[in-house]
Parts: structure tokens; C-alpha cells; sequence
């Protein structure tokens, strides 16, 4: 079978991936959910001009001259709007945050007066406007300031409780379920016998998935058997999973059973060698409406195959503006060799110069089982098929890793 290049696998991993139905949540639960939809104000921020500063509303006309001596005929606090309009040579006090008194426009600073018992005496000349938020300032009712699609950050959350939302539509949270296979692998914490490892994968993947803003779980790890391998499937079924990542088991060797597993439970495979490298050996198939995906067992291949394709198939599902990973231009911080027919992703190290150029320098070993490496690199350099060799101080182009 040919290889297949990266971005057609991932088209065919996100064709048809619609967002998730919608749900209201609290505020206090919609710190980096999704929005659903446009969310409008329903109130005017603020509602009516208020004072900026501490200090004398007045009419400018009355304090535009140096030694100016006003009238105080009252008081203004926030949240305690005056009740009478201000007349020729009359100011009142206010406080930052009060309602401007009818026919006063313009705030004096405290610093700027002298009070006298009942009058005030300007230092400073009072200029129209100064000192004054106008009602609407901020935003009207009506106007849309969170955009269908956003990822919701917290001053979002404190924006959208000025616009007096106390909950928010967003979309529900894709559940991702990982199942590993392999009887070499053995849980963290545990003696590994003759031939095992300590299973490494799942955590990195499950907190990928959830830094996106899905919900995991995890359905452990599947003897090299169709029974044990079936029956994870099957719970990833039974538990409501919108995508099953399997590890392992991608390959086509006598113990790979994840594909013989899934075609018994009636899915359709597209069994591909994807022109990459780590993670040339991927499958992709859809169980009802539970999307699989299976990537390598190496580490190192597991996590990028699953930052590159799952990741995106998340964020397709939680209805994202942005899906496609951005990339970065950096120059190389060491030589590297011509490139095959794989389209490379080079673990490396970044740095950036006093200028703000990054550059970025693969580490010296880049084989998949190395995770030392991995946790090592801040980027993935990405080298295209065929690329020819490069020198250190060439461009290249980068993907963060998430930090």
C-alpha cells in the first residue's frame, strides 16, 4: 500500500467531524469550554456616564478658569445616583464609580480642588468629558463580544458576567477513551518480568486530550488476545466514547489484533502507512458514531501521531475556530540531512535571540522509543518529503509541543 501523505490522513480523519450538541453551564463551570453560540449583552456597560476618579462633578463652563469657587450641594457614591440636576456654580461630590449628576460634564480630581465647608475651590481648569467613562463605553446591549467557537478564558468568563450571563452555551465535551494493548506492557509502580515494559503512553495521551478540552477514560491495558482486545472496544462503545485511541497493536505482525478486533465488531478499516516519520503504521474507522483511531505503540510515535491527528479531531468536535495546529518559521540551530519519502517531525529544543529569531536544534537521537528526548523537546521541526539537506542558520518551519 502507498503511503499516504500527513494532510490526507488527516482530512479523511476530520471529514464529516461535526460539533458535539450544546449545553448551558454555570460561569463558574465554562473556564475553557467552548461557546456554542454568539453571545450578545444583555445590558449596557455602563449604563449611564460615570466618574472615573475620585474628585467634583461640575459644568466645565463653571470651572474653566484657575480659583473658580463652586457651590457643593451633595454627595455622589457609587451605587447612590444623585436626585437633582446641578445648577450654574454648583458641583457635587463624587466618588469613583458614581452616576454623573444631570447637567454636570466634566469630573475635577480631588489632588485639583480645595474644599472649603460647602463650597470647593478649582486648581485646575475642568476641561468637558475629562474624567467621565460615557454610558455604553464598554459595550451596548446587543452587541455580540463572544464569538461562537472561542475557547473561553477567564476574563471571557468575567466579560460574559458583565453582560449579566450567569450561565453560557457551550458544547459538550468529546469523551476520549484509550485502550493500550500489548502483554509486555505493566502499569507504573510495578517490576517489569523478562521481555516487559512499564506502560508510558496513556498518561501523556489522556492529558493531551484533556488540556483540549475533552473527558477521558481509560480502559487499560488489552491482553494479546481478540477476546481481551474486543472486549476493550467494546467498553469504549458502552461507555458513550465520541473516540477510541488505540496504542499499539497498529501494525500488521501476528500480535497486532487491534484491526482484526475492530473489523470483528463492524468496523470498516482504512488501513493505512502514512508518510511520516515517527508513526508511519495508523488506522482509522468509525463504530457508529465512536470515530477510532489507532496509533503506534512506540512512545514517541504514539504521542505525535496523536498530537497531529487526534487533537485536531477534538477540537473539530468541540466546533473550534482554529483546528489545524499553527506552525512557526525558526532557522535551524544545527545541520540536518536530506530528507525520503516521510515527512519528518524532529524533536528539538528552541531558544530564541535577542531579536526574537527562534531557533530551533533537533536533539541528536531521534529514534520513537526515546523519551528522554521527548520531554526534552519544545517543538517539533518539520522536515517535507524530500526535503535536501539543510545547514544550521537555514529556515525551517516548527510546532510547538504544548508546554
Amino acid at each position: 500500500m502507498a503511503l499516504m501523505p500527513v494532510a490526507d490522513a488527516l482530512a479523511a480523519i476530520l471529514a464529516g467531524a461535526e460539533p458535539l450538541p450544546e449545553e448551558m453551564v454555570a460561569l463558574d463551570a465554562a473556564y475553557h469550554r467552548v461557546l456554542a453560540r454568539d453571545v450578545a449583552a444583555l445590558r449596557t456597560q455602563p449604563p449611564q456616564a460615570m466618574s472615573a476618579m475620585d474628585g467634583y462633578a461640575v459644568r466645565a463652563a463653571d470651572a474653566a478658569c484657575v480659583k473658580a469657587r463652586l457651590k457643593v450641594i451633595g454627595e455622589v457614591a457609587a451605587g447612590r445616583p444623585f436626585d437633582r440636576a446641578l445648577g450654574p456654580g454648583e458641583a457635587a461630590r463624587i466618588f469613583t464609580g458614581g452616576v454623573v449628576p444631570d447637567g454636570a460634564d466634566a469630573v475635577v480630581i480631588q489632588e485639583d480642588t480645595v474644599a472649603d465647608g460647602s463650597h470647593v475651590t478649582i486648581i485646575e481648569a475642568a476641561v468637558a468629558g475629562r474624567h467621565i467613562r460615557p454610558a455604553g463605553v464598554d459595550f451596548r446591549k446587543g452587541d455580540v463580544l463572544l464569538a461562537a467557537g472561542s475557547r473561553l478564558t477567564d476574563r471571557d468568563l468575567s466579560l460574559a458576567a458583565s453582560m449579566n450571563h450567569p450561565e453560557l452555551p457551550v458544547r459538550r465535551r468529546p469523551k476520549v477513551a484509550l485502550l493500550a494493548t500489548g502483554d509486555e506492557l505493566v502499569m507504573p509502580g510495578k517490576t517489569p518480568g523478562p521481555g516487559q515494559i512499564v506502560y508510558s503512553n496513556g498518561y501523556a495521551l489522556r492529558a493531551l486530550a484533556r488540556t483540549e478540552g475533552a473527558d477521558t477514560v481509560d480502559l487499560g491495558i488489552a491482553a494479546d488476545t481478540l477476546e481481551s482486545t474486543t472486549a476493550g472496544i467494546r467498553r469504549a462503545r458502552d461507555c458513550g466514547a465520541d473516540i477510541l485511541v488505540t496504542t499499539g497493536g497498529a501494525s500488521v505482525g501476528d500480535h497486532d489484533l487491534v484491526q482484526q478486533s475492530l473489523q470483528a465488531e463492524g468496523v470498516k478499516i482504512a488501513f493505512w502507512k502514512i508518510a511520516m516519520r515517527p508513526g508511519k503504521p495508523m488506522m482509522h474507522g468509525r463504530l457508529g458514531a465512536m470515530r477510532v483511531i489507532g496509533v503506534p505503540g512506540n512512545p514517541v510515535s504514539s504521542y505525535v501521531c496523536t498530537l497531529l491527528f487526534v487533537v485536531p479531531l477534538v477540537r473539530a468536535l468541540l466546533g473550534r475556530k482554529a483546528i489545524q495546529h499553527a506552525r512557526e518559521r525558526a532557522l535551524l540551530g544545527r545541520d540536518v540531512g536530506a530528507n525520503d519519502v516521510r515527512e519528518d517531525y524532529l524533536r528539538a529544543r528552541i531558544e530564541a535571540r535577542a531579536d526574537g529569531t527562534l531557533i530551533a536544534t533537533p536533539v541528536d537521537r531521534q529514534d520513537s522509543s526515546l523519551l528522554g528526548n521527548l520531554s526534552a523537546a519544545r517543538a517539533l521541526v518539520i522536515r517535507a518529503p524530500f526535503a535536501p539537506a539543510a545547514k544550521a542558520g537555514s529556515p525551517c518551519e516548527i510546532l510547538r509541543l504544548p508546554e
